[in-house]
């Protein structure tokens, strides 16, 4: 089994963080989403701009997976100050992305990655974590209701020019 790098990461893995973030976006949702709001998505909301912001805010708390061969950006997460249409209280935050590459599929990196943001959630005084996810992503949806989170609540959200329909989960942790 592929034992992958988990680490903080911090304000000059920006860009490392904004290449998986598009690579792994496009792998998850081409075929399911227009490329044309795939590419505005990730230009607007990916960007190395961005990752840099979240590493610098005391609030969030940023990790990037890496192969343990050559130490490649195969996954990452992000936790922020909550944006949702439900009512939340100083402690809880977003996880506001977790995603990894294709190539790790079936490796458990995805429950380490949930382990390790859970944890960083606690370390930052956290009781509750929430996430958002495209209501139609049954996979995503099945891993996180296996990861102990509950329906909190619905969105819609915008990618590139569309709107879609999210649903909001939350955790105790």
């Amino acid at each position: 089994m592929t034992m992958w790098r988990l680490r903080r990461a911090g304000e000059g893995d920006a860009p490392a963080l904004a290449m998986v973030a598009a690579a792994s976006f496009l792998e998850t949702f081409a075929g399911i989403l227009k490329g044309p709001d795939i590419i505005a998505h990730c230009a607007r909301k990916s960007s190395p701009a961005q990752f840099s912001a979240w590493a610098q805010d005391a609030g969030s708390a940023l990790t990037l997976a890496e192969h343990p061969d050559g130490a490649a950006p195969v996954g990452y997460t992000v936790l922020s100050v909550p944006d949702f249409p439900i009512p939340t209280t100083s402690d809880d935050i977003e996880l506001r992305r977790i995603y990894a590459l294709s190539l790790t599929r079936g490796t458990g990196i995805g429950a380490a990655l949930m382990a390790r943001a859970i944890d960083d959630a606690r370390a930052l005084g956290k009781t509750r974590l929430l996430l958002g996810v495209l209501g139609a992503n049954r996979r995503a949806r099945d891993f996180y209701e296996r990861q102990g989170f509950t329906l909190a609540g619905e969105r819609q959200f915008l990618v590139g020019e569309s709107l879609f329909d999210d649903v909001i989960y939350a955790r105790d942790l």
